[in-house]
């Protein structure tokens, strides 16, 4: 027998790992545990990949929390968490293979997103996984698949941005948004960032054209062929006084807060609206997929898309890590080291 076929879902006793862990939902700090867990086995479609380095977004704290409510309806767990390891981004190496899997080997260094990321070994489908960039370590790699993906969808998929355009990207200093600007910026747009006091030189750093103190009590006079929210909680009339006549708005992300509905009113709204007025308003859920992340591997190999990574911190932080998500305080992103 080949090592590749033994690779293949591997049959007998399992393996311990380390893996940050919740049983119940709650505030981050009082339900995650750094603990030995299993090691998971790929199923069919699937590979198992050894952990190098997970990105921290902020659909985990949602994992963590159980909130808004209707996450748990989506297959998540409705008491409890049904998968009690978190983590969504990994960067890593395929150790295994489940039946059926062809695009990737033992051994292939690779990135995207898997099935409780936040451990030493993680399972993840073949097609959201792309080889690792050349270019970008363990960490870089790791920072990009969740929001580079929906930074990447936000820019070219729905707010179709094209060269000479006047972009506007709100919240431009968090995870999304600093993949935002640099890939408006790919694109040929002339971009504006609006973002936190303490993170002006910073979306400087990434190549925005302008960058603008979002603590002003009014979004800029100029008007804008796009706007991309990222920042969430300016209402949609607002916002659209930022548009040219037929201009274009993408909410990306709900603002915090909500049990229920998590702050999504915005995005219900701007979508009822957007068929009765000139405006495109809209709003989408990404989709990680291999081709994007091919796409994103290109642009990081170019050197025209970086990965910025404001601090790695290890695996048993992620607590801290989360709690420094949810301040705000991050600049780009934040990376485990497994």
């Amino acid at each position: 027998m080949t090592t590749e076929q033994h690779a293949r879902a591997p049959r007998g006793t399992t393996t311990g790992m380390r893996a940050l862990v919740r049983h119940r939902y709650g505030a981050t700090a009082d339900v995650l545990r750094c603990e030995r867990v299993d090691r998971p086995r790929p199923g069919p479609g699937e590979v198992l990949v050894q952990v190098r380095a997970a990105g921290v977004d902020r659909g985990v704290v949602h994992l963590v929390t159980g909130l808004p409510h209707p996450l748990r309806l989506a297959g998540y767990g409705l008491r409890a968490p049904r998968n009690p390891v978190v983590g969504g981004d990994l960067a890593g190496t395929v150790v295994a293979l489940g039946d059926g899997v062809r695009r990737f080997r033992v051994g292939d260094e690779v990135y995207g997103t898997g099935h409780g990321t936040f451990a030493e070994y993680a399972r993840a489908d073949e097609g959201k996984l792309a080889p690792r960039p050349a270019t970008a370590s363990f960490e870089q790699a790791a920072a990009v698949p969740v929001s580079g993906t929906t930074a990447l969808q936000a820019v070219r998929d729905h707010g179709r941005v094209r060269p000479g355009q006047q972009v506007l990207v709100i919240g431009a200093g968090g995870g999304v948004g600093s993949f935002a600007v640099q890939i408006a910026r790919s694109s040929g747009a002339v971009v504006t960032g609006l973002t936190s006091p303490g993170k002006l030189d910073f979306v400087r750093s990434l190549g925005a054209d302008t960058v603008l103190d979002r603590t002003a009590d009014a979004l800029p006079e100029r008007r804008y062929d796009v706007v991309l929210d990222t920042g969430g909680g300016t209402p949609v009339s607002r916002l659209r006084r930022a548009l040219t006549p037929t201009g274009t708005l993408v909410i990306v992300g709900g603002e915090t807060g909500g049990r229920v509905l998590g702050g999504v009113q915005r995005q219900l709204g701007a979508t009822l609206l957007s068929p009765f007025v000139r405006h495109r308003l809209g709003t989408f859920v990404a989709r990680e997929n291999a081709a994007d992340l091919a796409v994103l591997a290109g642009l990081v190999d170019s050197g025209r898309l970086v990965p910025a990574v404001d601090r790695v911190l290890p695996l048993a932080s992620a607590p801290e890590a989360l709690a420094l998500l949810c301040a705000g305080s991050v600049r780009g992103k934040l990376v485990l080291s497994v």
